[in-house]
């Protein structure tokens, strides 16, 4: 119960991360998608997408919706538990997608895309890897090639969420000015470090929840501490290099990228080969985040550089540095040869395909049918006051809190209560009361 409330208390967190990466016109709403994604993944959970991962499945890909529809039949302390405490992996991870495509998304169709997503993509990868499906002991990948290492999400959260980030990007486009203009740079960068902060808390919990025994919870919360203090060390060390200087961004983010690799690997790696993997991680998504100039996709928030790189990192590394498990298996490293190296490329090339696919699938048909992307206008005004009727600050120029004018009115730059010169004849325009609706 306590690991699954720091894992719930890791998407706020997440909010924070990401709300203080935006424009400051976009930090609620940015914030809002992390929220909606509670409501809209906890309602989703109970009524089907716990069934879905869990139980006899459908060709090992996904288990049946309606065999504990409601949570009917599971009554029992521990069984509750496991599916709050699974719930919060399913929330955290489609919160994620969201920073990929801050500033521009409509608010409406990503509340259509979180649940048909977690229904589509996140529940049949999460029953392979854990609810005895393709990857598992007894499953047809994990026969044929040894049951793949995915101890808290490195293939189900992590890769998953960073595809499906690069999908919605490629499929929404970029933002007005990307890569040019320098008001898209972050807003509130001790908001970022508090997310980092409550997210590194948090973590404790994600990784941790579902240790055995003591001895491998220990090693997991050792892990969980390594891995993103040298991935923030390798991060600030390349940024140093590069730069010239080390930033509190840079600090934050690697925190994060060194979480995310230490994910699958934080029960089955030493604390010396946690610590390598952190400095991989961090100098890794430190290179990788710096490609979307380069190729020109706007990831907006460094979705793709850090969790999918990241993600596979630390997926592909159990392949090396695994221990082995009662002296029998582990990495190439330890003399357990290339079998879990092959099992490990096998369910990161799997969770890569399976979640471009799906993910391309349901973005497309929410794009062509309601539509994904805001308005230029909607983007330019802010999509806090354009789709929410809110501003996260008061800069004394929309008249108090809670009171806005018009879109028209912020576009063309008129303050509030003021009037455009009527020509003669005409009636005088009223001032804005900021009870009007916004236009958009």
């Amino acid at each position: 119960m306590v690991a699954a409330a720091l894992v719930l208390f890791m998407t706020p967190g997440l909010a924070f991360f990401y709300g203080g990466m935006t424009r400051a016109k976009a930090a609620l709403n940015m914030m809002m998608m992390s929220f909606i994604s509670i409501g809209m993944v906890g309602v989703v959970w109970v009524l089907w997408g716990a069934s879905m991962s869990s139980g006899e499945g459908f060709m090992e890909i996904v288990g049946n919706p309606f065999a504990t529809f409601g949570l009917e039949g599971i009554t029992t302390p521990d069984g509750l538990i496991k599916v709050g405490y699974a719930a919060t992996f399913a929330i955290i991870t489609v919160a994620l997608i969201s920073g990929a495509i801050a500033d521009r998304a409509k608010f409406g169709a990503w509340s259509v895309f979180v649940p048909v997503w977690v229904t589509l993509v996140y529940c049949p990868l999460a029953y392979m890897v854990w609810g005895g499906g393709l990857f598992g002991p007894e499953g047809a990948i994990g026969k044929a090639l040894g049951p793949a290492i995915d101890f808290a999400g490195g293939t189900v959260v992590h890769i998953n969420a960073g595809v499906a980030a690069l999908i919605l990007v490629l499929i929404i486009g970029n933002r007005k000015g990307f890569g040019k203009d320098p008001n898209h740079r972050p807003h509130n960068i001790p908001f970022v470090m508090l997310g980092a902060a409550i997210l590194w808390f948090g973590w404790f919990g994600f990784n941790g929840g579902a240790a055995t025994t003591a001895e491998q919870g220990g090693l997991i919360w050792i892990n969980t501490l390594a891995a993103p203090a040298a991935a923030m060390l390798g991060w600030l060390v390349t940024e140093r290099i590069r730069d010239g200087h080390p930033t509190s961004l840079g600090a934050a983010s690697g925190v994060v990228a060194g979480l995310v690799a230490i994910t699958p690997a934080c029960a089955n790696v030493s604390p010396v080969g946690a610590l390598g993997l952190g400095v991989v991680a961090g100098v890794a998504s430190a290179l990788a985040v710096g490609l979307k100039f380069r190729w020109g996709f706007d990831d907006s928030l460094d979705v793709v550089g850090v969790h999918l790189v990241s993600g596979i990192i630390g997926t592909v590394a159990l392949g090396f540095i695994a221990l082995p498990t009662d002296g029998v298996g582990g990495g190439l490293f330890y003399g357990g040869g290339l079998t879990q190296l092959w099992a490990q490329l096998a369910a990161a090339g799997i969770a890569i395909a399976y979640s471009a696919v799906l993910t391309s699938i349901i973005a497309l048909a929410i794009h062509k049918t309601m539509g994904f992307r805001v308005s230029q206008e909607q983007e330019t005004v802010g999509v806090d006051l354009s789709l929410h009727a809110e501003t996260a600050y008061e800069f004394g120029l929309s008249g108090h809190g809670g009171s806005f004018q018009p879109l028209h009115d912020m576009i063309t730059g008129k303050g509030q209560g003021e009037t455009v010169q009527a020509a003669p004849g005409a009636q005088k325009a009223q001032p804005a009361t900021g009870k009007e609706s916004v236009g958009a």
